[in-house]
């Protein structure tokens, strides 16, 4: 029949030569305390090169556990210094903890655990330790897990900018659009993010002539990077950033007409929006709008008819319907309009590209909004660096290969 002893030590996975010796309940703490020991006349070996060496000497050491009920566990251990003839003194490792932690690999993999579901702050109180001891480990986990994946596969990419921070501060993420992951993540927004992107992808077998399809918006930084990095690469912008680019010309043109007319007062979202999207409410005020001569519906036509283009199939419809836009477009006497058109015009090939590749940012969309949702509910984030070790962590599919037992 086991006793405490014997419990505690099969219960935390622990094997020849390391034993418990020593339990210990505080009550009046809610405390339980653990003392492990080495079995007397058993070898140490160097970390380093791990030949078998002699005793230098024992440093007692604490360690934070895993909760036992309501109890706050600690782990204690004399752990020997070996004398390697070679290395010199050295630490020897133990099988509960990584060289300089202040916890056991079970109590890391459980913070691992909750902070995928919880913001950190809320963890933090939940076990009794400090946020920046938090994101000490979530920084060691993330960054050796990414050092393992490998983009050997990876033929399309799409790239885009997220806020980090209120104000102007942001990050740059790339997307595997095929397996829907974050392959980088990295501050600034300019055409170093891609080369950066590159060194990394690179280093973990990616092959930059394997990149088929680029999709991103028409930012002259992304566009020449691209170039530049990846010119192998077919490049797609964005439909989601082209007809944000027509919506701000339509907006442009309300907001000028409504100086001089009532009938577009509180009518903004209607006219960013879809037919088919509109609430009964604004289905109401569009009606009567519908029947006038306004300015803001020929641009809101216009818009609805680019719309049209990313509908059709064949490449020679596409672009026959694209210049018939255009000069719709340029002769609409509407000057937003036109310098949206020719916008449009200067990114002509990337837009009819979407025709044969299909491809969007839709899938980063979806991912930036998850960024955006963990970002809130933890308040924010206090460095970059933890930012975007929360946006692999959520977001990169990422293998940890955390312990259930000390063993």
């Amino acid at each position: 029949m086991f006793n405490q002893i014997d419990l505690f030590t099969d219960a935390l996975g622990l094997q020849e030569p390391w034993k418990v010796i020593d339990v210990k309940f505080d009550i009046s703490e809610s405390r339980l305390d653990i003392y492990i020991s080495r079995t007397k006349g058993s070898k140490v070996t160097c970390p380093v090169c791990e030949k078998e060496c002699s005793v230098h000497d024992s440093k007692e050491r604490t360690w934070r556990h895993l909760n036992f009920f309501q109890y706050k566990a600690f782990i204690h251990c004399k752990v020997p210094r070996c004398k390697c003839d070679d290395h010199g003194v050295k630490q020897i490792e133990v099988p509960w903890t990584r060289q300089g932690a202040g916890f056991t690999l079970l109590f890391e993999a459980f913070i691992m655990m909750l902070v995928r579901n919880m913001p950190v702050k809320a963890v933090a109180d939940l076990i009794g330790i400090k946020s920046d001891r938090i994101w000490r480990i979530i920084d060691h986990y993330v960054a050796i897990a990414y050092e393992s994946i490998e983009f050997s596969d990876v033929t399309t990419i799409g790239l885009d900018e997220t806020s980090s921070k209120r104000g102007h501060n942001y990050i740059t993420l790339f997307v595997d659009l095929d397996k829907s992951k974050v392959l980088f993540a990295t501050e600034r927004k300019d055409a170093s993010t891609i080369k950066s992107f590159k060194e990394t992808f690179e280093s973990h077998n990616g092959n930059v002539s394997s990149i088929e399809n680029i999709s991103c918006d028409m930012s002259p930084a992304f566009i020449n990077g691209a170039n530049k990095h990846f010119p192998d690469a077919n490049i797609t912008f964005d439909k989601f950033h082209v007809i944000k680019r027509i919506n701000e010309a339509v907006d442009t043109v309300r907001r000028e007409e409504a100086k001089e007319n009532e009938l577009l007062k509180n009518t903004r979202y209607i006219w960013l929006k879809n037919p088919e999207n509109l609430t009964t409410k604004q289905q109401n005020q569009m009606e009567p709008l519908s029947k006038t001569k306004l300015k803001t519906l020929r641009a809101y036509n216009i818009k609805l008819n680019l719309q049209e283009f990313y509908e059709i199939d064949d490449i020679e419809a596409a672009f026959f319907h694209l210049k018939k836009w255009f000069f719709w477009a340029t002769h609409s006497k509407l000057e937003p309009m036109i310098d949206a058109a020719y916008f449009i015009k200067r990114h002509w090939d990337g837009i009819i590209k979407y025709t044969t590749t299909k491809i969007t940012n839709g899938v980063l969309e979806g991912i930036n909004s998850i960024i955006q949702a963990i970002k809130r509910r933890a308040r924010g984030y206090g460095t970059t660096k933890h930012f975007i070790s929360m946006v692999y962590l959520v977001c990169s599919n990422l293998e940890f290969n955390l312990p259930i037992a000390f063993a």
